[in-house]
């Protein structure tokens, strides 16, 4: 079968910088995601009543489709923040070895080497 665009996704999340890189490799480990990059950035938000402004990291998690709700699922499970960002975008484009990567890789046919 044929892979699709939207058969992938694009998930953000937010971390603070002392817990991104253990949730980025426990997703990967997981099977969840294919590759997390993980960036700095100063973020600004809305949070209880007030406006606050914090030192985060954001991690950029390529995956598919069929496992969004499982990673969602994981993120609210182990991340530190009462309410964990979320968000997935759908991709609409991309380099078709790349996409068939991800997708090998989330199936178990590429594996780390030990």
């Amino acid at each position: 079968m044929p892979l699709l665009r939207d058969d992938f996704v694009v998930v953000f999340a937010t971390a603070p910088p002392n817990s991104s890189g253990r949730l980025a490799r426990l997703i990967v480990e997981e099977g969840l995601a294919a590759c997390i990059n993980i960036s700095q950035v100063r973020s600004t938000f809305f949070w209880e009543g007030e406006v606050k402004e914090e030192a985060e990291d954001l991690l950029i998690i390529k995956t598919m489709t069929e496992k969004l709700e499982l990673l969602a699922t994981r993120i609210r499970e182990v991340h530190p923040y009462d309410l964990p960002e979320v968000i997935a975008l759908q991709v609409v484009g991309g380099d078709d070895d790349y996409l068939a990567w991800i997708s090998e890789a989330l199936r178990g046919t590429v594996r780390p080497e030990e």
